[in-house]
């Protein structure tokens, strides 16, 4: 199986996936009994989550007994930690870490941010496909999606879809 990497993620419509102090609040904005926005048909194709470590931290923080069921986690950090069952702490060359989970069997790989992370996905053009969720608000500053340093990059629309709370997803090809 060709293994892809999928960033999926929400933002805010000027381009921030969190307040200047990380309050990711205003994604509830946009909560429906019933609507998980396809978050769950786009699990169900992924064995292995890649994220930051502030990411982590933050979840963590939320959530103390969160997980992504069965499948593996690396998050990406700079001060190596002990591995926790699933849990893997990687603070290796990132393109090297792809490049070994992209020639394994399995299903895709989800980078779950933060934006540290997605920019270093995409200054590597490691990214094979976003699904990225625009909140409607604007929050006039915060943590930006896509950093200032990024090169262009080309990319293909594959859908679009707007719901009935104001969110639209929008799904690209890379490369």
């Amino acid at each position: 199986m060709n293994r892809k990497i999928i960033l999926y993620i929400a933002m805010s419509l000027d381009g921030f996936i969190a307040k200047p102090d990380g309050d990711i609040s205003f994604l509830s904005m946009v909560e429906k009994e019933g609507e998980d926005y396809g978050y769950t048909a786009f699990m169900e194709g992924i064995d292995t989550v890649i994220l930051g470590r502030k990411t982590y931290d933050k979840v963590s923080s939320m959530v103390p007994e969160w997980n992504y069921g069965e499948r593996d986690i690396y998050v990406l950090t700079r001060t190596p930690r002990p591995d926790s069952g699933k849990k893997k702490f990687y603070s290796g060359d990132l393109n090297e870490l792809i490049t070994t989970l992209k020639s394994r069997n399995g299903k895709n790989i989800f980078c779950d941010g933060g934006a540290e992370t997605v920019s270093l996905f995409l200054q590597n053009e490691l990214f094979d496909e976003l699904i990225i969720s625009i909140i409607p608000v604007l929050l006039g500053d915060g943590i930006k999606l896509f950093g200032n340093n990024l090169q262009e990059q080309k990319l293909h629309l594959i859908s679009s879809k707007a719901f009935e709370k104001g969110l639209v997803q929008l799904h690209y090809l890379c490369h």
